[in-house]
């Protein structure tokens, strides 16, 4: 039986920006706000990451400029990882470099081999204001460095170079979604 709330339980889906939109392509502000806003916005994270079978959400990707990521992310082992952080830094990211296909609910269906560190810790805060230490390996690291990259105004894309690069951005501008 669960002890507590589920997460999203009590949210509600907002609409995801998509890849173009200036809100993906500016660096979020600090949460300064600890109330109750601030919590109902992590709950509609949380509703609009499942509603949408991600694993991790920025507050940018619903329209808000705000340095806030949730996540519900395995790692490669299969150990689920279910959180979120307000006002995250990332303090290291480092081991080996992987290049593994990667995709974001900002540009829907598509996925490119993106280099990523193996290896990653977030620091932050919780909805008090709380110190928070998130370490990722793996798929979890990936997660942690994608959702990162996002509050500083940047996508998957931004780190993929080469043929995949204009793969991926060909595919994006022909995409349904795009139009």
């Amino acid at each position: 039986m669960r002890h507590g709330s589920i997460p999203g339980a009590s949210g509600r889906v907002r609409p995801l920006t998509l890849l173009g939109d200036p809100v993906l392509h500016t660096a979020c502000a600090d949460v300064t706000d600890f109330g109750p806003e601030l919590a109902r916005l992590v709950e509609d994270m949380f509703a609009t990451m499942y509603a949408a079978r991600g694993v991790g959400l920025a507050a940018n990707q619903i329209g808000v400029g705000r340095r806030v990521f949730v996540y519900d992310c395995p790692d490669d082992d299969e150990v689920r990882h279910l959180g979120y952080v307000v006002n995250p830094r990332l303090v290291e990211a480092d081991g080996e470099t992987v290049r593994g296909p990667e995709g974001c609910l900002s540009l829907p269906g598509l996925e490119a081999g993106t280099p990523r560190f193996d290896h990653a810790v977030v620091e932050g805060v919780d909805l008090l204001g709380e110190p928070v230490t998130v370490h990722g390996t793996g798929w979890f690291a990936r997660c942690l460095q994608h959702e990162c990259d996002h509050l500083e105004g940047r996508v998957y894309t931004d780190r993929v170079t080469g043929w995949r690069r204009r793969k991926v951005l060909r595919q994006a501008a022909r995409a349904e979604w795009a139009r």
